[in-house]
């Protein structure tokens, strides 16, 4: 009971009731990233007429966070290659780093020396400042 509600009055837990309607009748499994997440295309690849192109999408493992989709598959997603990470032997490159979520607004967020949200007190200006005088 709890899954059907959250699949019909919220979009962030994987799928809507809509999206999974929509996808079983106009999509094709593409295949599946190492995070849980199934990447979807239009039937046969078919041209979308108004948008221009193939129609891909993803549902989400879980909570709806784009940072999850790793560089294998963003680079398919966005038609920046047209091959899915699943028709070929995908190597990352050595400049690719692990996934690591966004931490923006967590405890875990990047609060670096000087920001009024990090501990301790702001650190004295050094003197290679001069206020600007009219």
């Amino acid at each position: 009971m709890k899954n059907l509600l959250l699949r019909t009055f919220t979009w962030w837990n994987s799928q809507t009731f809509g999206t999974q309607l929509w996808t079983w009748l106009y999509g094709e499994f593409v295949g599946e990233d190492e995070f849980g997440n199934r990447y979807f295309r239009a039937k046969g690849g078919k041209v979308d007429k108004t948008l221009g192109f193939e129609r891909r999408w993803v549902v989400y493992a879980g909570y709806a966070e784009p940072s999850t989709i790793p560089p294998s598959w963003h680079g398919w997603m966005h038609h920046t290659v047209d091959t899915p990470p699943t028709a070929e032997s995908y190597q990352p490159r050595a400049w690719q780093k692990p996934h690591r979520p966004n931490l923006t607004g967590t405890a875990g967020a990047l609060r670096p020396p000087g920001s009024t949200l990090a501990q301790g007190r702001r650190p004295k200006a050094t003197g290679d400042y001069k206020a600007w005088t009219p």
